[in-house]
């Protein structure tokens, strides 16, 4: 039977701002797709980013120029062909799955060979950038939880990170400084790092000159962010990196995200779960990625104001799973 799209932009209001060393978030912006076939609706969600030239208007269009194929049947890997990686690719193959595991009776745990019931998962809690005393401040509330994200800038880093491990002496922490530093930078504070018992450090160089990291022997494991989308990445990776950060929006789908997963597990890297500021349906495919990463980043729906109706909660630090019927026949 013939299938029905639609493709609309939606934007969830923050909590409180969202601030990074590129700037400071208030809504997140998505764009969510559902695909309709014999009376089942399977939805996706996507948030364009525009670290990568994406804007809502944009992944509608890339969306609404495969409108033919998406609705005369094409499967998700035909959808790898016609759509390149990145945010627009991910809702619609994100929808595909929930389809085609809602058609078939199955769920996502099921299909994958994931654990049932899906147990709940530590994630990491963001500090936002800000003044030392604010994010001290900030970080004092997150004191308890298993595990901490810093977003920090080239604006007194050491000071930045200090204030935070002083207010949370025991959570786990990593530093995402975003793209902002240099490899001298890196350099120098890696003894500051070692001290502060930093697990990793994520992306600190901008993408377009992390070759400074050939050859880089860190005391501080460092993950790959926006220099890795997809596996093929991997053949130019440097090899100063040692986990790479696998974002559904990136990779353009829970396809090639675990395309990716598997490559990089094969070259003996980690494997990280991100994403961006989002809503649940964002959050509940790349649960299939996150259940078996060494480090995982999924706080992005904690930041609204109100996320989607039977989605994931908060407890502690830990991520609960959506509620059945979510997404992905679970």
């Amino acid at each position: 039977m013939r299938r029905t799209l639609t493709a609309l932009g939606e934007t969830f209001p923050l909590a409180t701002p969202f601030r990074i060393s590129r700037g400071v978030k208030t809504a997140a912006e998505v764009v969510t797709v559902t695909i309709s076939e014999s009376g089942v609706v399977g939805r996706g969600e996507c948030v364009p980013y525009p670290r990568y030239g994406e804007s809502l208007d944009t992944s509608i269009a890339e969306i609404e120029a495969v409108r033919a194929a998406l609705e005369n049947g094409i499967d998700r890997r035909g959808l790898l062909e016609i759509l390149p990686a990145g945010a627009a690719r991910n809702a619609v193959d994100c929808a595909l799955w929930d389809l085609e595991l809602k058609l078939a009776g199955s769920d996502i745990a099921t299909a994958l060979g994931l654990e049932k019931p899906l147990r709940p998962i530590a994630t990491a809690m963001t500090v936002g950038l800000d003044t030392p005393d604010a994010m001290g401040l900030a970080a004092a509330a997150l004191a308890d939880v298993p595990l901490i994200k810093v977003k920090v800038d080239r604006n007194d880093p050491a000071a930045q990170l200090r204030a935070v491990r002083t207010a949370a002496p025991r959570p786990r922490m990593i530093v995402d400084p975003n793209e902002s530093w240099t490899i001298a930078e890196v350099s120098d504070l890696q003894r500051l790092m070692q001290e502060l018992r930093i697990d990793l450090l994520e992306q600190p160089l901008p993408a377009h000159e992390d070759g400074d990291l050939n050859g880089f022997k860190s005391s501080i494991l460092i993950a790959a962010d926006e220099s890795v989308h997809v596996a093929a990445d991997l053949d130019s990776l440097p090899d100063g990196y040692g986990v790479v950060n696998i974002k559904l929006d990136k990779a353009g789908g829970l396809t090639a995200a675990l395309d990716l997963a598997e490559a990089a597990r094969a070259r003996g890297l980690g494997v990280m779960t991100g994403c961006m500021i989002c809503s649940s349906l964002s959050i509940a495919p790349a649960w299939a990625i996150a259940a078996g990463s060494a480090f995982v980043d999924l706080d992005g729906p904690l930041w609204l104001s109100a996320d989607r109706e039977g989605g994931v909660t908060g407890d502690r630090g830990h991520l609960l799973p959506p509620q059945p019927g979510f997404w992905g026949g679970l």
